[in-house]
């Protein structure tokens, strides 16, 4: 039960107008930064093939236009919202939740094409950022009125109903459908936080040397059994410790220093890869570069929340440059 509680915790605590000050766990000694060093992880899971061209999209925050606008510019759906893009691969780099009220069709889109592009022989892949992960924390702070209103209807039952009963009512529907073991929750869990094709790795936050060690793959696997799990089950400790890879800013915020970049290097070449695509932070002049081309920043505010204009990062081999929209 204490494991329950420390979920309703959550619950409980979020307001629309006081922001709940998320305590994350310490973090582990196999992802702190001073740690000795452990052997890289053998599984290769997170990786996936080269493809001739890939389309990275960034934050989404539940405006499904501006989704569409962007998967539009990529050449990935035509105007009917049909799969267009045939063998290209797209990349979605998380927080499709929160700050908007189109959270249900967002995510239908980016299932439905994903099983339109596999029988094209493209792919899409959206991943899990903090903002997935604070909502099946439980962490409601940033959904709008009507992101509870989409999830009213949702119910558990057992130990799940129980926990609910002690939660807000208007926030029951939605923890019934986004705690661990809930539909949203589950449909989640088939996401990836960070993902290698070719030579590109895609990733919310930043991925630092000490995620590389404990496995990324490793990680993708405990987030996905966490999320299928009991309601009160506690989130991977790596995955909420301060230097977790969906909440760094090291290499999106500003001008990195020259030891962050020193450690992304180290990162690429254990992974054998040429640069990182991360979100997370908005870049007010547009999706651009840092450290050398090592990383690519493309998280342009594209929702209405943020009053952004849609734009995409094109990559064809070692030719990356970004798409905007007229």
């Amino acid at each position: 039960m204490k494991r329950a509680l420390w979920a309703l915790l959550f619950l409980t605590a979020c307001s629309k107008t006081e922001p709940l000050k998320v305590e994350r766990a310490p973090t582990p000694a196999s992802a702190a930064p001073n740690s000795p060093a452990p052997a890289v992880s053998e599984d290769t899971s997170f990786r996936y093939p080269a493809a001739e061209r890939i389309v990275a999209i960034g934050d989404i925050h539940g405006d499904v236009a501006a989704a569409k606008r962007a998967l539009v510019l990529g050449g990935a759906i035509d105007a009917q919202d049909k799969w267009s893009g045939g063998s290209l691969v797209v990349v979605q780099t998380g927080d499709q939740l929160d700050r908007g009220d189109d959270e249900p069709q967002i995510l239908e889109l980016f299932e439905r094409l994903a099983s339109e592009a596999k029988a094209a022989g493209g792919a899409v892949y959206a991943l899990n950022g903090n903002h997935e992960i604070m909502n099946v924390q439980g962490d409601y702070r940033y959904v709008t009125e009507d992101g509870f209103h989409d999830y009213a209807g949702s119910r558990a039952d057992g130990e799940r109903a129980r926990l609910l009963e002690r939660a807000p009512s208007e926030q029951r529907g939605r923890a019934a459908a986004f705690l661990p073991g809930g539909a949203v929750a589950g449909r989640l869990a088939k996401r990836p936080v960070a993902i290698q094709v070719g030579d590109n790795v895609f990733v919310h936050g930043g991925v630092l040397e000490a995620h590389v060690r404990y496995g990324l793959g490793r990680i993708n696997h405990e987030v996905e059994a966490w999320m299928q799990g009991p309601p009160g089950a506690p989130a991977p400790s790596i995955l909420v410790a301060e230097r977790s890879l969906i909440w760094v800013r090291d290499y999106s915020d500003g001008i990195p220093y020259a030891d962050k970049c020193a450690e992304l290097g180290r990162v690429l070449t254990l992974l054998a890869a040429k640069r990182m695509v991360v979100g997370h932070t908005v870049q007010k002049q547009g999706i651009n570069s840092a450290c050398a081309g090592k990383v690519w920043r493309i998280d342009v505010g594209l929702s209405r929340y943020y009053g952004g204009k849609p734009s995409v990062l094109e990559i064809r081999g070692d030719q990356v440059k970004p798409l905007t929209e007229n």
